[in-house]
């Protein structure tokens, strides 16, 4: 029996360990855990058997405490019945992990929690905190950044006029144009808009440049727009379902132009399952983010797809810069399914 567990209480493993059983100083060790260490492929071979046999894995927090860097992302979420966030944070985390990144996932309760939240991130050390969803307003940012409480703040899939902030995001604009003019394509006259929540958060240009491009090409009219209270199924269908049903038939939207994609589920529900009509043959339905369900027969959703991959990569460049980095905007892919 080793001293360890006589002792009823083993000690970590530490490269000084590690360094010994593999002939190799320390250093070498440390060089061989990094990615862009520079050190032989013999000597890290003969470090890594080292650590598997011992059990050794690096303290990361504290290999960061001679750093200004921690390579530990916060990814702030406010929305998960949104399932277009698990999309996301799956390609985030995959991609930030690929490039050496660990993540820490904070969870926000609500717009009061954003303060809190923000605070977390930071006492951890993390390099960057991420804003990933609806409820992150310009206040919050200005409160947190004159307080340096995060390095970098990075919105993300939204866009934010503030030069404090760096956002990374599709282009809404000219995705919005395109599907804008597939809908007056296809000859539909009486459009319906269905936004999501109507806050002070970052901001979506999808229902402004709907309304522009649909106003230039037909002037004095002004399509409804309705706002659910948040990005869910739930509340997708109600909205819509409410608005609906104060109509005529003559008077009713042939077609729906929906925020994302799940708010254009809960609308097809609320008028396939509640009203017994028909999509596209009584009203047209789209969408935006194209979410796996978006193309299951059940939905055959017509929508936008958003370029998460790109957008993750270039997180990963963003993080790499020290100083001020630019924002990116990308563009995405429309696509076009049997619901419009």
């Amino acid at each position: 029996m080793t001293d360890q567990l006589q002792s009823g209480s083993p000690k970590s493993v530490t490269a000084d360990d590690v360094a010994a059983m593999a002939g190799v100083s320390r250093w070498t060790v440390a060089r061989a855990f990094k990615k862009a260490g520079s050190i032989s492929a013999k000597s890290r071979k003969r470090v890594m058997e080292a650590a598997e046999t011992l059990g050794y894995v690096p303290d990361l927090s504290a290999a960061s405490l001679g750093s200004d860097r921690s390579n530990l992302v916060a990814l702030l979420v406010d929305d998960f019945d949104n399932p277009h966030k698990l999309v996301m944070l799956e390609r985030l985390t995959r991609i930030l992990r690929e490039a050496g990144y660990g993540t820490l996932l904070v969870n926000m309760l609500g717009e009061k929690d954003a303060p809190e939240a923000l605070l977390t991130a930071s006492q951890r050390r993390v390099d960057a905190a991420v804003l990933i969803g609806t409820q992150f307003d310009e206040g919050i940012r200005r409160t947190a950044l004159g307080a340096r409480r995060v390095k970098k703040l990075i919105v993300f899939a939204r866009m934010s006029p503030s030069p404090d902030t760096v956002s990374i995001g599709c282009d809404d604009v000219t995705a919005m144009e395109e599907v804008t003019r597939h809908v007056l394509a296809r000859g539909y006259r009486r459009p319906m808009y269905l936004a999501g929540p109507d806050t002070e958060s970052t901001r979506l240009f999808r229902k402004e440049t709907f309304l522009r491009v649909w106003s230039a090409e037909h002037p004095g009219s002004v399509p409804a727009v309705i706002h659910a209270r948040s990005y869910s199924l739930a509340d997708g269908r109600d909205c819509a379902l409410a608005f609906l049903r104060r109509l005529s038939r003559d008077t009713r939207p042939d077609v729906i132009l929906c925020e994302n994609d799940v708010l254009a589920m809960g609308a097809m529900d609320a008028i396939r399952a509640d009203l017994k009509l028909r999509v596209p043959q009584d009203i047209a339905v789209t969408g935006f983010d194209d979410i796996p369900l978006a193309a299951s027969p059940a939905y055959d959703l017509t929508t936008y797809r958003q370029p998460i991959t790109e957008m993750a990569q270039a997180l990963v460049r963003v993080l790499g810069t020290d100083g001020t980095a630019q924002g990116t905007i990308l563009p995405g892919r429309f696509v076009i399914r049997g619901s419009a």
